[in-house]
């Protein structure tokens, strides 16, 4: 049996409370870069949500929960016991650059870093795994997608904390503000659902609506938190709930559209997600 590294443990959370004190709300990230899911209460916003989400909600729950919207500088809440097991499994730290005061253009690759050099003002700079963070001094709305390999992350929505970076943080350029604007007038509206659920038959493995309400919940947050290859990121999420949902004939017609739905929200076409749920039905034999 293996146990979460207690020396990775302490040294993410010595990090955010660093960042705490200098006023930036922070979060344990997964090992895999999204936020741990909703504990059962919360799940589906069953709660009301956070109350600085968008709707804003009376959830007063301890646990990090509703992803972005649960980043706090309160060092109270970062050491509590409800925050333990998530700190316990976070690969990175995260924090929500809204929150911050700040804007982070993530650039994915070479080519998005490329443009930025291009077509950008220069500011901070902080090296990704495959690209860069390069982060302004403003606030603005989130808009993944705004060209390839390019999102824009400030208010309701979260970023990896891998540094201070390096050159010094500028003012957002009204550059910026256009991409995301111009993303979100011809974003088209999501299109109904397209593909029955599965007729189901076989014997039900969940313990409680709750459960499956939880595992869809998870799938959705999983398609929004792509940064890249988001296609393939789709077929597999799809994949993963068809395994897990998709024979005992729990799996409706509403729980398939609101997958197609967050596809949709990330660029992908109706005939995309069409054809990656019946690729993905195909792959399981159903």
């Amino acid at each position: 049996m293996t146990h979460p590294n207690p020396i990775r443990r302490d040294r993410h959370l010595a990090t955010a409370l660093h960042l705490a004190t200098a006023g930036v709300p922070v979060l344990p990230l997964r090992a895999g870069k999204g936020p741990f899911g909703n504990c059962r209460d919360c799940t589906d916003n069953a709660c009301g949500g956070r109350p600085n989400m968008k709707a804003a909600g009376p959830c007063l729950c301890p646990r990090p929960c509703h992803a972005w919207a649960a980043a706090t500088t309160d060092p109270r809440v970062l050491t509590s016991p409800a925050w333990a097991a998530a700190w316990r499994g976070a690969g990175v730290v995260g924090y929500h650059p809204g929150g911050a005061g700040v804007t982070v253009v993530d650039l994915d690759d070479a080519d998005a870093v490329d443009w930025a050099r291009a077509t950008l003002p220069p500011t901070r700079t902080v090296q990704t795994t495959r690209g860069q963070h390069w982060i302004y001094s403003g606030t603005m709305c989130s808009v993944n997608g705004v060209r390839e390999g390019v999102d824009i992350k400030s208010s309701m929505s979260y970023a990896r904390w891998l540094g201070p970076g390096t050159d010094t943080m500028t003012a957002l350029p009204q550059v910026v503000r256009a991409l995301a604007e111009k993303k979100t007038a011809v974003r088209p509206a999501p299109r109904v659902l397209t593909v029955p659920a599965p007729a189901g038959g076989g014997q039900c493995r969940h313990r409680s609506p709750a459960y499956l309400e939880r595992g869809i919940a998870m799938a959705e947050q999983r398609i929004t938190d792509a940064t890249s290859g988001v296609h393939a990121t789709v077929y597999r999420t799809f994949l993963a709930v068809l395994s897990a949902h998709g024979r005992c004939g729990c799996l409706t017609e509403g729980h398939i559209e609101r997958l197609f739905t967050a596809a949709q929200a990330k660029g992908e076409s109706p005939r995309h997600c069409t054809e990656a749920w019946t690729n993905a039905r195909t792959a399981l034999g159903m």
